[in-house]
């Protein structure tokens, strides 16, 4: 009886389009093949077939680490958008800031009292001012 291997996490089964491939790497292989063999017939006269090749591998290795590269089920675009993130965009240094609600409290406290020594005035002010009307 034939044995067939069933991951346990399925997340990581990927649906292959063709040739075992997924849709993403047929795309990047098709995209290098594209470049590779474009770079080579133009600079196959110039060069000699050994630097039209060390040419095409370098022209097609973008497109096959696109294709095969993947980290913790991300891609190599998504990696490196997060590399330059957290490499170029974002502080390098990132303070450690609480808020001290001891600190809120008391400056709440000081401010009611200042509210309370204004409303405080004004209400003496309109009782002196009720008194002398009166007499």
């Amino acid at each position: 009886m034939p044995y067939v291997p069933v991951p346990k996490d399925l997340t990581t089964v990927k649906s292959k389009v063709a040739f075992n491939l997924t849709k993403r790497q047929l795309i990047c292989f098709s995209l290098a093949a594209v470049a590779g063999v474009g770079v080579y017939f133009l600079t196959r006269n110039v060069l000699g077939t050994s630097g039209a090749c060390m040419l095409l591998i370098v022209a097609a290795l973008p497109f096959f680490l696109f294709a095969m590269y993947e980290k913790n089920g991300q891609p190599l675009e998504k990696v490196l958008k997060q590399y330059i993130n957290a490499r170029f965009i974002r502080p390098k240094v990132r303070p450690y800031r609480t808020e001290n609600i001891y600190s809120a409290m008391m400056k709440q406290s000081i401010l009611d009292k200042e509210v309370e020594k204004i409303a405080g005035r004004k209400d003496k002010i309109k009782k002196a001012k009720t008194k002398n009307s009166g007499r």
